[in-house]
């Protein structure tokens, strides 16, 4: 059973990267450091998009209108630690 606990933190330890990585690259693309028009951060922003947006409309849909902004990435982001921290919590089941 240990194994399963170690998988299960693996897999939220790397949602949690994607989700970091898809900010960050939103971030350097629309402040203009990153161009959309470079083949290689195209894919990789491509990628990432539809890998993380199915996740995020249903994040959007719960979440209320807030403008400009979008919190889908936080929102998600502290699902991710919320599930960590039950898992941890709960490691003694685990073993």
């Amino acid at each position: 059973m240990t194994s399963l606990f170690q998988i299960l933190m693996l897999i939220l330890d790397v949602a949690q990267f994607i989700v970091l990585a898809h900010v960050i690259l939103s971030w350097l693309i629309n402040f203009q450091v990153l161009n959309i028009r470079q083949p290689l951060v195209a894919q990789i922003w491509y990628g990432l998009n539809r890998l993380l947006e199915p996740v995020y409309d249903r994040v959007r849909r719960i979440l209320p209108q807030m403008g400009g902004l979008d919190l889908a990435p936080l929102a998600v982001l502290l699902a991710i630690y919320a599930l960590r921290i039950v898992l941890t919590n709960n490691a003694a089941a685990f073993y």
